[in-house]
């Protein structure tokens, strides 16, 4: 699934969200590692979500 991104220049690099995913958001020193970083986030989202509907 894809999901689309926002990303932003800041201060100290760059600041990368996903507005699908409520407080899902990272960032990186680069454009490139801010976008490998949320595609972490986003799998690390995506499994925390799915464990907690195994408890549930």
């Amino acid at each position: 699934m894809r999901y689309k991104i926002v990303l932003r220049q800041s201060e100290e690099g760059f600041s990368v969200s996903c507005p699908a995913l409520p407080g899902c958001w990272s960032q990186g020193a680069t454009e490139q590692e801010a976008i490998e970083n949320i595609k972490d986030a986003i799998q690390e989202y995506l499994a925390a979500i799915a464990e907690f509907k195994k408890l549930i």
